[in-house]
């Protein structure tokens, strides 16, 4: 009788496969900072932490009304691979989109990969 390992092996690796095929979109994750203006008070800033692959997937389209303004809120899943570094006080950046991170989420906690529920900046 076979062992499982290297069908768990095997699954593993399309897995992996799998998910570096999606991961078809250039970001860049950014971090806010104090940094110092020309005269050396404090300025919050976004500074590049990491520019890497993820798979953008928007999961829903809301509008609604409210005093007598239209707004807009997009909620998107970003694909990436693990990274311990990342948390809720980022934005993801892809070209001139911004995206404000709602959770994260951690997939079968199998560090492979992680989930960012996010929601478009307007």
């Amino acid at each position: 009788m076979p062992t499982r390992r290297p069908i768990r092996k095997m699954v593993a690796k399309m897995a992996d496969r799998l998910l570096v095929n999606r991961l078809n979109k250039r970001v860049t994750i950014q971090r806010l900072e104090k940094v110092p203006d020309d005269y050396g008070q404090p300025i919050d800033t976004w500074v590049d932490v990491a520019t890497i692959w993820a798979a953008i997937e928007p999961l829903r389209g809301r509008e609604y009304f409210a005093a007598m303004n239209e707004h807009a809120e997009v909620t998107t899943r970003i694909r990436i691979r693990y990274r311990k570094d990342i948390d809720r006080t980022m934005r993801i950046k892809y070209g001139d989109t911004e995206f404000e991170i709602l959770h994260i989420i951690h997939p079968e906690f199998n560090r492979r990969e992680l989930h960012l529920m996010c929601k478009e900046r307007q």
